[in-house]
């Protein structure tokens, strides 16, 4: 009983202090609630009256007077004025303080208000009490017409805060005190019994209901423990560590990758044949996992020499000079080419998924290319892989059937897509006519990977709206017959550090090479945007942004350019066609408005350049923009990141891409808004060298830890566990019976 009462006087104690700290809080709060009302309903009676007083403001003071006179009627305005701009009192109400001057008050206002002020606001004492004084600008043409000044008795607040307190007092203390005492009592009877009972369990000796949780806390311990000890030992993600990982949970096994992109090229030119690294954000990220893993890559043969570089069986050993693994090229005619890749895939399924006001084509010959495509695709792959249980990744939306053709070949394969664009909700998803066909080739994967969360939840709502199947979303899987399907987010990153920057001069150099390169002074200053020419990149707003720059912050003049790299793409749509002349046109019509002799604020390179020559830019570049409308990722903000060792440089990024979550120390803007786009690339100029320092200093380190060997580790690791779950269920056997494959 003692500890009861011990209890009670301290609680009441603290109770108390809380109320007074209460009190201190609601009284400022609901004093400014008060205040805010106020300048609320001036504003208003000032706009109503607008047009009378504004009829008035110069002709006829005394009509002004009556206006006035009329406003004041409210029992809280105690007086008003008129005054001109220049601090003339033109009008004013019976009783107008002559503490508060026209020319005084306006003064004050330029000093303590914005620029852009149209009000402004102050407490003040008179003898009869406190009083707020609200200055409102009457609109004109072209300037405002003057002041409106209204001065309101306060002493009615000090009444109206006084009850609102109290009220809010008692009923905080009923409450508080309240709680406290069933907390009391219901500790008062159940705690001794629970403490022992739970002692008793954690020694072995409990009853039968405490020893799942138990059993579940020492288990999470262990897990813990065990996965803190094997980061330490493994040590930061990288090449060595990837590959490590796939012997120990994979034995080792090759990996088979299908993507429509091949990440070497062989092209014929005047010097012969030459080998390209062609401008992909998905080549960027896998290339340094297949050199880590090896394995097959199986792509689109699309360079102009690839048949002659070609063994008997369609392979060439990559990279050059390294040969870490085998680069399997598969044969498009041109017809196929044009429906299944400039057709349903990029005339259809890109504008699908890219919220970039770009309406989808859907064409009855088109998917069935796509469907013809894919199956060639599929074959491809069952050829290369070795054994019947292979690992395989299929990347993007160039292959959505490609999972379900290879299961029913290869009912025991571990099969992990990723989807590397957005994917979009279902209700925007349902526009496609193919949409089961394309949901139901996906699930034929274990593993379905996006870039964020967001795109796992519309990818599932989709599957709710047009699939028979049972969602789990406690595990984030998809269940149907025998067969799930995890859905995963794997935010996608590059390598580190980057290869190719052993090949690119220091930053001080490369910044004074590319400076004479473009014909500039030493010291001027140069932002950069790399990307495929696309209209998902947002360039058009991209270039109109540096223009308002140059329109609004007139010291940027002369002395900033902005070097756009456009490498071209899918020439063959006419969308894209008439977006590279939209894109050469604006460029030029900025150029004709701020060049001079020796001055032009937009270069415009539109040509493919190789990844030393993009990194030998992103060091020199004072900012780097990337201005996407739309997108699953956007690896170019992370290579500007990567490039920039000596922790300079200011990245302006789109909200609208997945990097910005990742990114977060990064300016962040919203592209279509071009006055806060170039509002961020002055403030990217003018920031000080300490917190590009900071800045660039936090992502560089978020970069290092997740990498893309991170990315593809996390990936095979849950690929391993699907296998070893599978083994142990015998699901193995069950899975080929689910897809309708005769035969163990």
């Amino acid at each position: 009983m003692g500890r009861t009462l011990r209890f009670l006087v301290v609680l009441l104690a603290a109770l108390g202090l809380l109320a007074g700290l209460g009190y201190a809080v609601l009284a400022r709060i609901t004093s400014g609630w008060f205040e805010r009302d106020l300048e609320l309903r001036s504003s208003l009676a000032v706009r109503a009256a607008h047009d009378s007083l504004a009829g008035r403001w110069t002709s006829d003071r005394a009509g002004l007077t009556a206006i006035l006179s009329n406003i004041a009627r409210d029992e809280r305005i105690m007086a008003a004025a008129a005054c001109s701009l220049h601090g003339e009192l033109l009008a004013a109400t019976e009783g107008y303080p002559a503490e508060f001057p026209c020319r005084s008050l306006l003064e004050r206002m330029r000093h303590a208000a914005p620029e852009d002020a149209t009000s402004w606001t102050m407490a003040s004492d008179l003898a009869a009490g406190p009083v707020q004084v609200g200055v409102f600008l009457l609109d004109g043409d072209p300037e405002p017409l003057g002041a409106v000044v209204l001065v309101h008795d306060l002493r009615f607040l000090e009444r109206r805060e006084a009850t609102t307190r109290n009220i809010l007092l008692v009923a905080f203390f009923v409450l508080s005190l309240g709680a406290s005492v069933v907390t009391l009592l219901a500790a008062r009877f159940a705690w001794k019994r629970w403490n022992l009972e739970l002692r008793r369990a954690l020694g072995g000796e409990g009853t039968d209901e405490f020893q799942p949780l138990v059993r579940d806390v020492r288990a999470l311990a262990q897990r813990l423990a065990e996965e803190r000890e094997q980061e330490g030992r493994a040590g930061a993600w990288s090449a060595e560590r990837l590959h490590a990982t796939l012997k120990k949970y994979l034995h080792g096994e090759r990996i088979v990758i299908l993507a429509n992109r091949e990440p070497y090229s062989h092209d014929r030119g005047a010097e012969g044949v030459r080998v390209l690294h062609p401008a992909s954000g998905l080549v960027t990220a896998l290339e340094p996992v297949m050199r880590a893993c090896s394995g097959v890559w199986v792509a689109h043969g699309s360079g102009s020499a690839d048949r002659d570089t070609v063994d008997g069986d369609d392979r060439v050993r990559v990279p050059p000079g390294e040969e870490s693994y085998l680069l399997r090229r598969v044969w498009l005619s041109e017809a196929e080419e044009q429906g299944y890749y400039y057709g349903f895939s990029n005339e259809g399924l890109w504008p699908l998924c890219h919220l970039a006001h770009t309406r989808p084509v859907f064409r009855a010959e088109d998917w069935e290319h796509y469907v013809r495509v894919n199956r060639k695709f599929a074959d491809a792959v069952c050829e290369e892989v070795e054994g019947d249980d292979p690992i395989v990744l299929v990347q993007d939306y160039h292959f959505a059937l490609a999972p379900k053709m290879i299961r029913e070949r290869l009912p025991r394969a571990t099969i992990i897509v990723f989807w590397h664009i957005p994917w979009p909700n279902a209700e925007r998803f349902g526009i496609c006519p193919w949409r089961e066909e394309l949901i139901a080739g996906l699930l034929g994967a274990s593993v379905v990977g996006f870039h964020t969360r967001q795109h796992c939840s519309n990818f599932i709502d989709g599957v709710d709206a047009f699939m028979e199947s049972r969602i789990d979303r406690e595990a984030t899987a998809v269940v149907q017959g025998e067969r799930r399907t995890l859905v995963r987010p794997y935010p996608i990153s590059i390598e580190w550090p980057v290869h190719w920057l052993s090949e690119v001069p220091p930053v001080a150099q490369a910044r004074a090479e590319v400076r004479v390169e473009l014909g500039l002074a030493p010291d001027a200053l140069v932002g950069v945007g790399i990307d495929r020419l696309d209209y998902t990149k947002g360039i058009e707003e991209r270039l109109s942004a540096v223009d308002q720059l140059l329109q609004r912050y007139p010291e940027f003049r002369g002395r900033f350019t902005f070097l756009q790299v456009a490498a071209p793409s899918r020439t063959k749509i006419e969308r894209y066609r008439e977006l590279n002349e939209r894109v050469e046109a604006l460029a030029a019509e900025i150029n004709a408005r701020w060049s001079t002799e020796s001055y032009h604020p937009i270069v415009l390179l539109r040509t493919h350049h190789e990844p030393t020559a993009v990194y030998r830019y992103f060091r020199a570049a004072d900012l780097c923009y990337v201005s996407s409308l739309h997108d699953g990722m956007n690896l170019v903000a992370k290579e500007f990141v990567a490039a920039r060792d000596d922790e300079r440089g200011v990245l302006v990024l789109s909200q609208f891409t997945g990097a910005a979550r990742d990114l977060t120390e990064a300016l962040i803007v919203n592209p279509y808004d071009l006055r806060q786009a170039s509002d961020a690339l002055a403030a990217a100029l003018h920031m000080p060298a300490d917190e590009q320092r900071a800045r660039m200093r936090s992502m560089r380190r978020l970069l290092s830890e997740f990498n893309v060997y991170r990315w593809a580790g996390r990936m095979l690791v849950d690929a391993a566990e699907i296998r070893r779950k599978e083994r142990m269920t015998g699901r193995f056997g069950a899975g080929r019976a689910a897809w309708g494959v005769e035969g163990a």
